[in-house]
């Protein structure tokens, strides 16, 4: 019987398909890193207090991106070149969601609704790495050194998720409602399709790796489907629901160290 974690399990013990896994995650950590170090950058005067929380955001994502080629590391491997079809933030972008590449590297200040934008994105975003990031922390089961990166990296995506709900409930209350609310539906609707697609790009590499049956791959491959049919029919707007976190300025601290592994 085909579970998340025994899937996640098979990925793992496979040096090509774990180089392949961490080689994606890392890139994708990367690209967050430095995109929340331009918008720390740029962000407009009056929402200069945000410029702290950003960048703690930003290091947050590459110290993960180092923590992924630390594991590779320590098996003895290199990261790979990722395939343009699983490049979830690239798909995301070309889908007009988030802040464009173009725009952030302009040395140009951003207005107030696009720091509505940057948080509405990452609300969704942060809301799926965090489920996933849990989900791979239980796949890890008595991986001593594997688990130990992954809670760190879970942590940090649940301080992440925290403190979108926070700012966004905070320029709710300062007038922003309508444009938060458009952002989040806009975000959360296209998220769901670039996790399908992406989904289904990665079980096709994975699947070829770990030299899956045919079965094998149609099963993972309906079981993505009729996530998304789930996810388009309403479970969406689990990614749009605000809600004041318990952990309050989450990202107030400086951010941490990557553990040496």
């Amino acid at each position: 019987m085909l579970s998340s974690r025994s899937l996640f399990r098979e990925i793992l013990d496979n040096d090509r398909s774990f180089q392949l896994f961490c080689s994606i995650a890392a890139s994708g950590e990367a690209q967050g890193g430095w995109e929340n170090a331009r918008i720390a950058a740029l962000v407009p005067e009056s929402m200069r207090p945000l410029v702290p929380k950003i960048t703690k955001h930003g290091k947050d994502e590459e110290k993960h991106g180092r923590i992924f080629n630390a594991l590779l590391k320590k098996r003895g491997l290199e990261p790979v070149e990722v395939p343009p079809e699983t490049d979830y933030t690239m798909l995301l972008e070309r889908r007009g969601i988030g802040l464009m590449h173009e725009k952030l590297r302009r040395d140009r200040e951003l207005s107030e609704e696009d720091i509505v934008i940057y948080l509405a994105h990452s609300r969704v975003t942060e809301d799926r790495a965090a489920a996933q990031m849990a989900m791979l922390l239980t796949a890890c089961g008595d991986d001593v050194e594997t688990s130990r990166a992954i809670r760190m990296i879970s942590n940090d995506e649940d301080a992440h998720l925290a403190y979108c709900h926070e700012e966004l409930l905070r320029l709710i209350a300062l007038g922003h409602g309508e444009a938060v609310g458009h952002h989040l539906r806009e975000s959360a609707l296209a998220e769901i399709s670039v996790h399908r697609q992406v989904s289904l790009a990665v079980m096709s590499h994975m699947g070829n790796i770990l030299q899956w049956p045919a079965p094998k791959s149609a099963a993972l491959a309906a079981a993505i489907h009729a996530l998304y049919a789930f996810e388009r029919a309403g479970g969406w707007r689990r990614h749009t629901e605000l809600k004041m976190p318990e952990m309050r300025n989450a990202l107030g601290e400086p951010a941490s160290a990557a553990p040496v592994l």
